[in-house]
């Protein structure tokens, strides 16, 4: 269980704001941290890595507290078992991909965890190359089993795939989600893409001007009323066209283009770039803007 209570005040081009959060998270679950730039979710992410003193509160992890102001706790990022991952891969340019990851090895420890993250992070043949003989996609794959060769407590990631196209972005979340499968860390995401939040997230905490205004599971706090359906989806909307006395509807849902037969009201309240919800019941496909 990670508990977090952490005050803060924060300036920025627009003036000062106070961050006031409170939230718990469980053991292998993902909370994502959802909301406009300057909200304080990368605040968030520093203060909890130890990169940033809040004002005052406390974090507990496990039964360990890493910062706690009435009793003048507060253990260095060192100290915090923590992964993180930035936008910009921050690797050393001068050792390979394997170095990069052999160095984030506790003192003393063998290397079968670091051959178990190669071969489920892809790496095998790209293991002995600097970063610069690598994609942007290669490099943060990289970041990220460097991040998990410490097998954190808590892993934080602050809109580490937003640079990446659509397909190597999908790739490195299905790697994501499989490594924390496997070995139960807990994760804090900063992510702007609705569709990458639905599919990594248990639980979203929306914040508006440095507080939680909604919290809940992407469901609860995306869709504007409950769906019931068979299957659902979520996509953006590439193309709006009329035929006849329907409207077609075209959707990039992660890879594919699928094209759905909505009614005249149904389209008046879309537009191109609106990430939609795709659910479906009987067949009958029903497009809901979130």
């Amino acid at each position: 269980m990670i508990t977090a209570e952490l005050k803060k005040k924060l300036w920025s081009a627009q003036g000062g704001m106070e961050l006031d959060l409170q939230f718990e998270l469980g053991t292998g679950e993902s909370l994502t941290l959802y909301g406009d730039s300057g909200a304080g979710k990368t605040s968030t992410l520093r203060m909890l890595a130890g990169l940033l003193p809040p004002d005052s509160g406390r974090i507990v992890v496990h039964g360990e507290t890493w910062y706690d102001a009435d009793k003048n706790i507060d253990l260095p990022p060192q100290k915090r078992d923590i992964g993180f991952v930035f936008q910009d891969y921050a690797l050393f340019p001068n050792l390979t991909a394997r170095q990069n990851l052999a160095f984030g090895l506790r003192r003393g420890e063998a290397e079968d965890f670091l051959e178990e993250l190669i071969e489920i992070s892809g790496l095998g043949e790209l293991q002995h190359k600097k970063p610069g003989q690598l994609s942007g996609g290669q490099q943060q794959r990289v970041a990220l089993a460097r991040a998990l060769i410490r097998k954190p407590k808590l892993l934080l990631l602050d809109e580490p795939m937003s640079a990446l196209d659509h397909q190597m972005r999908n790739q490195l979340q299905d790697f994501l989600l499989d490594a924390q499968n496997r070995y139960r860390f807990t994760v804090i995401l900063v992510s702007h893409d609705l569709g990458e939040v639905i599919k990594l997230s248990d639980r979203v905490a929306v914040l508006e001007s440095g507080l939680i205004c909604k919290e809940g599971s992407p469901a609860e706090v995306f869709m504007q009323h409950k769906i019931s359906g068979k299957f659902q989806f979520s996509g953006r909307i590439l193309h709006i066209q009329q035929e006849e006395v329907v409207w077609i509807i075209t959707l990039l849902i992660a890879t594919n283009v699928v094209k759905v037969v909505v009614s005249e009201n149904e389209s008046r309240e879309l537009q191109v770039g609106d990430q939609v919800v795709v659910a479906s019941k009987a067949f009958n496909p029903i497009l809901n803007k979130v």
